[in-house]
């Protein structure tokens, strides 16, 4: 039977509103879609007040060098330090690094029986680490996820470089042009997926993630490190060796609700 609305109408205004209705559902059912493809699948969140071992993930190139310095403090505090090495040249897709991530917690999860994992992810490992919750399962293993300077909204440079060319951009310098496909689908939305307690600092003076202000995700506790110890110059490279912001991945990584610490870490 035809509503009585549409019967009012002369046969081709009938047809277009059909046809606007169909379009309409077909609008909301991809909607619908895509919203359940990025839900968090049966996100089970582990106990905030059970510590595991820690994971540090670096950055593009896959350097380590400055992670060990935190690595090093962190394991004097007592915590189990994991270092993941880069999959590769550490400039290949960041799915794949998030992929390898994934690996080394269900065996670091394997080896120590412990509940869950704390992840430090340094520069594009921090993209790396979002993936592995976003996209892996990594809600229902991840306790803490911090992120040290990274480019979660791209950067800068990167896009300069993919100007001019891919043999001066590699997959994961494309994947970090502030514009990429990577970038708008992991920002689309919940910024800082369910699961995990979400901390991300970066500084000021950072010369590589241009804007700095592309280390901050929306729904995460985050502070640039010059809010904290006002007039501390931090450059990129020295993010993860440098004592004041070891020091607030220290604290990020404790037993209580996370919180911007007080100027007392400036002189750790």
């Amino acid at each position: 039977m035809v509503p009585r609305v549409l019967a009012s109408l002369s046969p081709a205004r009938r047809r277009l509103a059909l046809a606007i209705a169909v379009l309409l559902v077909i609008a909301v059912a991809t909607a619908t879609g895509v919203a359940l493809l990025r839900r968090d699948p049966a996100v089970r969140p582990v106990a905030q007040d059970r510590v595991g071992p820690v994971l540090l993930v670096p950055g593009y190139g896959g350097s380590t060098t400055s992670l060990e310095v935190l690595g090093d403090v962190l394991e004097a505090e007592g915590r189990d330090v994991r270092i993941v090495a880069a999959s590769g040249s550490g400039t290949g897709d960041l799915r794949e690094a998030a992929s390898h991530l994934a690996e080394v917690v269900d065996a670091t999860l394997a080896e120590t029986g412990a509940p869950s994992v704390d992840v430090v992810g340094y520069s594009a490992g921090g993209v790396v680490l979002r993936l592995y919750v976003a996209d892996l399962g990594g809600g229902s293993t991840v306790r803490r996820a911090v992120t040290l300077s990274s480019p979660h909204h791209g950067t800068d440079l990167a896009a300069l470089a993919l100007a001019l060319g891919t043999r001066t951009c590699p997959v994961a310098c494309e994947q970090l042009d502030p514009d990429s496909d990577l970038l708008r689908r992991l920002n689309a939305g919940d910024e800082t997926p369910a699961g995990p307690e979400w901390v991300v600092l970066w500084t000021e003076d950072d010369g590589t993630v241009v804007p700095p202000e592309s280390g901050d995700l929306e729904g995460a506790l985050g502070y640039a490190v010059q809010s904290v110890c006002s007039g501390l110059t931090v450059e990129h490279p020295d993010v993860p060796r440098t004592p004041a912001v070891i020091a607030m991945v220290e604290s990020a990584l404790g037993t209580g609700e996370p919180v911007v610490p007080d100027a007392s870490v400036c002189t750790g």
